[in-house]
């Protein structure tokens, strides 16, 4: 039987609607929340830049280095579901103004840092602050978008990830270089982390007037626009997957989550690896010069950038999210054993670096449109910081067991090896735990 003439031009007529709603939505929310999470990765990651000076002005071994590095995510990992739980209690509005403006003072401390003691205290504090901010921002967008637009966007919002290698790089290169000599009393590195960490208190400030608590506060939407959206979120709502209790005791006792987080911990291990070292890796392939790092490590990250873009699109129009994932898994994998294989040649070094890259950040924003569909809504603040809080052990470990490994070997082969074998273990569970 065919669809009257009326009926389909109803059907498209409310489609336009809902794209138009969207794309409305998605510019009044993303700009915003993609400089926020930009600072954000860049305050996070901006010592393996400080790290090709600090060392030797504070004379800190590799080891020292690595455990500053990771220490940065024990205090995330402890902070994690109670700063989650926080944003639901006082709403996105002003608890992700009070964790960036802390987290951009912490950082910004960095450049007081005398030993070893203090960079791991600060560290640890800079980490807290920072716990709740990337799960809140996914609880935030799942309340704005339904499940099948959430790959897009997701891509559209980690973007800021590798745009911080892109510009953060080459940035962060010259600000090591212009400032190498001391001006104002202060060393390259020091400059770097006052004049990267000062605008995240800004955009704090900002927040508060940016940010709205939920659709039904958000005025820029008109009344038809907030039933559309509540129609389509209270669908998406009705076919999550039944038998997870919304009580937090439940969700921590679910393997299904512990599932989850285990394969996230997987994809950060790599994501972390490459983060933390790939100004050293490419220093180690016969570079010098701080800028000229800094523009080479630019490479992986564009090329991050725009196949998490393609990716995010496709998985979206094709339905199928588990492939999506795995596969960009595979790559960072291989990409990691590529860079090793060929240390010598640093064409093909760079070549697998970028494959590692574009794998191993694109799986980031493939990763959690799975969870987000699984979890009710009043399981997801806790659901989702934990899986966030277990991927995040990663930004511990795998700096650390490089760090160390080099310190021990003289070299970060072998722990890049182990961090590829990881990634394809995730890959495996994600398989396993998706297609339940």
């Amino acid at each position: 039987m065919s669809i009257p003439n009326s009926t389909a031009a109803c059907s498209v007529a409310v489609q336009d609607e809902r794209n138009a709603l969207y794309r409305k939505i998605t510019w009044r929310i993303i700009p915003f929340i993609f400089v926020c999470y930009l600072f954000n990765y860049i305050d996070r990651v901006n010592v393996g830049f400080a790290k090709l000076q600090m060392l030797k002005d504070l004379s800190f071994s590799e080891t020292v280095y690595g455990l500053g590095a990771g220490i940065f995510f024990i205090g995330y990992v402890l902070c994690g579901v109670p700063s989650n739980l926080a944003l639901t209690r006082f709403g996105p509005r002003r608890w992700i103004a009070v964790m960036m403006i802390a987290w951009g003072l912490l950082s910004t401390a960095l450049l007081l840092v005398k030993t070893s003691e203090q960079f791991y205290i600060l560290r640890l504090f800079t980490g807290a602050a920072e716990a709740g901010f990337f799960p809140g921002m996914v609880l935030y967008l799942s309340q704005w978008f339904p499940a099948s637009r959430r790959g897009r966007i997701m891509a559209l919002f980690m973007a800021a990830i590798p745009v911080s290698g892109l510009v953060g790089g080459p940035f962060s290169g010259w600000i090591l270089n212009h400032f190498a000599l001391g001006q104002g009393g202060l060393a390259g590195w020091q400059w770097m982390f006052l004049i990267q960490g000062l605008p995240t208190v800004l955009l704090g400030v900002l927040a508060i007037f940016m940010l709205s608590d939920g659709f039904a506060k958000a005025r820029w939407l008109s009344d038809d626009e907030r039933r559309l959206l509540e129609a389509d979120l209270r669908a998406d709502a009705a076919s999550k997957v039944q038998g997870v209790s919304d009580s937090v005791s439940a969700v921590l006792r679910n393997p299904v989550v512990w599932a989850f987080g285990l394969v996230y911990f997987c994809i950060q291990s790599g994501v972390y690896a490459i983060n933390f070292w790939l100004p050293s890796i490419i220093k180690s392939l016969g570079f010098s010069d701080a800028l000229v790092i800094g523009w080479i490590s630019a490479i992986p990250y564009l090329l991050a950038g725009l196949f998490m873009q393609l990716v995010g699109h496709l998985s979206d129009h094709g339905g199928e999210r588990r492939w999506y994932l795995v596969v960009p898994m595979w790559m960072g994998a291989a990409g990691l054993i590529v860079a090793v294989s060929f240390a010598d040649n640093p064409v093909m070094a760079i070549f697998g670096l970028s494959i590692a890259t574009m794998g191993a950040l694109t799986g980031l924003p493939m990763f959690w449109p799975l969870p987000t569909a699984f979890l009710s809504t009043a399981a997801a603040a806790a659901g989702l910081a934990l899986i966030n809080s277990m991927g995040q052990i990663a930004g511990f470990v795998s700096p650390y067991l490089v760090g160390w490994v080099k310190d021990m070997t003289g070299t970060t082969d072998v722990a890049l090896y182990l961090l590829a074998g990881m990634t394809v273990l995730g890959s495996l569970v994600a398989l396993s735990v998706s297609r339940r």
